[in-house]
């Protein structure tokens, strides 16, 4: 390919001489907003071959990077074609087909999509204008229900359970921040997880100043009681609307002000209990079908009391003939818990598959997906789907792949939590691996383009670089990461990784800078 071809630099070129990266890079960290953050930055040739370092060998936090590390391990250890299943399955005795004594147990087996999101994911210029009807929350529960329904049942004397037992109840990872948990963000994991267990909380101003505000939720799921306490505010005044929940609670508070002329303040609110949920939406659900049930929903967990330290766990490495499928494992079928005794199943869902939720997950940073791809990985290889067994899993994966086994330490998959930490070469090191693998083209497709989608739509929006950034954004408190591939002026791609701790807060200078080295990586390679 001749210089330049397809990027847009061939005119820049010519119209004045490049100054080195190097130069150019140190001019830019030396602008007061950013000069007393610490920065570290890895450059490499697609062969590794070092092109620039900056700090290259110190910890900063990845924040979502840390998903290009999970979301890896998961298709070179899962594969793309994996699919994972939601079961209904009755647990008891039948007489005929009209009643079960016993309880009706919705299985959940890892499915992350279990919501109205569209799959695959479509970039912006790709979605249809005007865009159709949002497909329901709970469209698939609702198709499990019609299922059920079909069988001819009419009356379950027991319960309605949800059973998220194929992985260990850890709803949180070590250091998530307590404020996080409040938010869909931050939402707790759970192998039966329902609409990415969050709900939408929309509160509109009343038709008048003084008037109490109304708040929807949907889904309309009776779940959390609130108590509502949000006045509407005359025209144009400040609008400052709270919400608030206790963790382990089902109270959630809302609270504030809303202007009359205000538009409707929606919020994504975690669900505290995605199993118990999951199981009083399907109860409600198979009454409105006319089957009675006489007991209650309720969810089920695993509770290990596991008695090693985190660090001790994933430390232990795994059997190489793990990693390369020549031991198997031994596990069972990935996203399908086996069946207790007694139980048969009379309603199934079969997920999307794993590639097309590394591309969502990919492209707008989904925390709790990249979690249950974690636990996925834990539970595939070691047969225990807890965090830590998922750590061990995605660090065995990487010390295999040649990193550094000192220049990375995750406590979680998606980057929330504030303990995990790595080093900007470690993440070019996996870049560059994952480039000689044969799921790379499917991988490097789940990374948000500059200009183009995802998290980097609003970022490289003008040529040269607009679909030429490929990369993994990371935002978390005072924290900042990019690493990918750019397609450079030479014509040729290479690896970066950017990382930003200690920048100031409230302040969008680094991502600034950090756009611009992204340039000068480019104009000058």
């Amino acid at each position: 390919m001749p210089a330049g071809a397809g990027t847009g630099f061939t005119k820049l070129h010519k119209t004045h001489r490049v100054k080195p990266l190097k130069l150019q890079v140190a001019r830019l960290l030396a602008d007061p907003a950013v000069s007393r953050s610490h920065w570290g930055i890895a450059v490499t040739k697609m062969d590794g071959k070092p092109i620039y370092a900056l700090n290259a060998g110190q910890f900063f936090q990845p924040a979502s990077n840390a998903k290009l590390f999970t979301t890896a391990a998961a298709m070179a250890l899962l594969g793309p074609e994996t699919t994972f299943d939601t079961r209904v399955a009755a647990r008891g005795v039948f007489d005929g087909t009209a009643k079960l004594t016993g309880d009706l147990v919705l299985i959940g087996g890892g499915d992350a999509n279990l919501s109205g999101r569209a799959l695959p994911y479509l970039s912006p210029a790709e979605r249809p204008v005007p865009p159709p009807p949002a497909p329901a929350a709970l469209r698939y529960l609702e198709q499990m229900a019609d299922q059920v329904a079909a069988t001819g049942l009419k009356v379950v004397n027991g319960d309605v359970v949800g059973d998220d037992t194929l992985f260990p109840w850890e709803p949180y990872a070590a250091d998530w921040a307590i404020d996080d948990t409040i938010w869909g963000y931050g939402s707790p994991l759970s192998a039966l997880t329902i609409n990415d267990n969050q709900i939408k909380v929309t509160v509109t101003p009343g038709d008048a100043a003084g008037k109490p505000a109304t708040v929807a939720i949907d889904p309309a799921v009776p779940y959390y009681t609130l108590d509502v306490s949000v006045t509407t505010g005359a025209a144009k005044s400040e609008s400052s609307v709270q919400m608030e929940r206790l963790l382990g609670s089902k109270v959630l508070h809302i609270y504030g002000a809303i202007a009359l002329d205000a538009q409707p303040d929606v919020e994504e609110v975690a669900i505290q209990d995605p199993a118990e949920y999951a199981a009083i939406a399907l109860k409600a659900m198979l009454e409105a079908r006319g089957i009675e049930v006489t007991g209650v929903a309720r969810s089920e967990h695993w509770d290990l009391r596991e008695r090693r330290g985190f660090l001790d766990q994933t430390n232990e490495p795994l059997d190489p003939g793990l990693l390369d499928g020549r031991l198997g494992t031994g596990c069972g079928d990935a996203g399908r818990p086996e069946l207790r005794a007694g139980e048969k199943v009379i309603a199934s869902h079969q997920s999307s598959t794993l590639l097309e939720d590394v591309v969502a997950t990919n492209k707008v940073s989904q925390n709790l997906h990249a979690e249950l791809l974690l636990h996925h990985l834990g539970k595939r290889l070691t047969c225990t789907g807890s965090t830590a067994q998922g750590a061990r899993v995605v660090r065995s994966f990487l010390e295999n792949a040649g990193i550094d086994k000192d220049d990375f330490v995750f406590f979680d998959g998606s980057g929330l939590s504030g303990h995990d930490l790595v080093t900007p070469q470690a993440t070019a090191k996996l870049l560059q691996y994952a480039s000689t693998q044969p799921w790379f083209e499917d991988w490097k497709s789940s990374l948000p383009v500059g200009g183009v989608d995802g998290t980097l739509a609003g970022r490289f929006t003008q040529t040269p670089l607009k679909g030429h950034v490929f990369a993994k954004t990371g935002t978390l408190g005072e924290a900042r990461a990019l690493s990918g591939y750019i397609d450079c002026a030479s014509g040729g791609t290479v690896i970066f990784s950017i990382m930003v701790d200690n920048h100031a807060p409230h302040s969008r200078a680094d991502e600034a800078v950090m756009d611009k080295i992204v340039a000068a990586i480019a104009e000058t390679n």
